[in-house]
């Protein structure tokens, strides 16, 4: 019996010894969970209906979308999602994926842009366009983030996106950096990609919309960076708002070069 204590005690200790670069990392469990569940990204089934959806004549005015122009032409989806937001001269201002889709459901169908802005998230037409912007994203899948800074307004939204993502306040006085802005921080076992230079492939900017897997809900950029304000214990922006469009321009032209893994799959 003794013996055989010895021997548990000396098995515990060379146990203790094992490097730590042997054992798996929190971090590593999550992305292997991660990877399996990526084989039935539920975003799938967005990605459909949102196909459908802009195929589909639809509105007051019963007419499809395959003539919004997202910055390429009319109706070319492909490459059009890692090139926004960008300034539209038709518009006359800077527009992310989910504000031009609005202007493309008005202008073409019919719809009312300001009442689906109004609209809480995953309901009405507002679901439908998570479902549009889901299937876009799909469509530049392994693309690269080559945001434009041409034009003076593009210019403009990325240094007032700049000053948002710095900028401290509410009750806990955090700004988007409190968490994004250094190395090494996460919360829980997610560790958190600095977004203030290209973060690398799929992470941050290049990895919404998503879906949630804890709530079973497919999250928007504007949903991420609205729920990023609710953290900070702020009111919501208004939906496409210009706050949100300028954080999304700073955010997307600093992620320049970053494959694209939308629509991805979170926690």
């Amino acid at each position: 019996m003794r013996k055989a204590i010895h021997i548990s005690i000396a098995a515990a200790l060379a146990w203790s010894f094992v490097p730590a670069m042997a054992q798996k990392t929190a971090s590593q469990g999550i992305d292997e969970y991660r990877a399996m569940l990526a084989d039935g990204n539920p975003a799938e089934l967005f990605e459909a209906k949102g196909e459908d959806l802009w195929k589909q004549a639809r509105g007051p005015k019963k007419v499809s979308l395959e003539k919004c122009d997202l910055g390429k032409g009319a109706g070319v989806v492909k490459g059009a999602f890692v090139e926004l937001p960008r300034y539209f001269a038709d518009t006359q201002r800077v527009q992310d994926l989910e504000s031009r889709l609005l202007t493309c459901m008005e202008t073409l169908q019919g719809f009312n842009a300001a009442e689906i802005a109004k609209t809480p998230f995953g309901r009405g037409e507002m679901a439908n366009v998570t479902a549009l912007a889901t299937w876009i994203s799909a469509e530049s899948k392994g693309l690269r983030f080559n945001l434009s800074q041409a034009h003076s307004q593009e210019k403009t939204f990325y240094e007032v996106g700049k000053r948002l993502f710095f900028q401290r306040g509410g009750p806990h006085d955090f700004s988007c950096a409190s968490c994004h802005g250094e190395e090494g921080k996460r919360i829980r076992l997610q560790d958190l990609p600095v977004l203030t230079k290209n973060p690398g492939d799929g992470l941050g900017f290049a990895a919404w919309p998503a879906y949630r897997v804890s709530n079973g809900q497919m999250w928007s950029m504007q949903l991420r960076l609205n729920d990023c304000y609710r953290q900070q214990r702020f009111p919501y922006p208004g939906f496409a708002s210009d706050a949100t469009i300028a954080l999304a321009t700073y955010l997307g032209v600093n992620a320049k070069g970053a494959a694209s893994v939308a629509p991805a799959i979170k926690r």
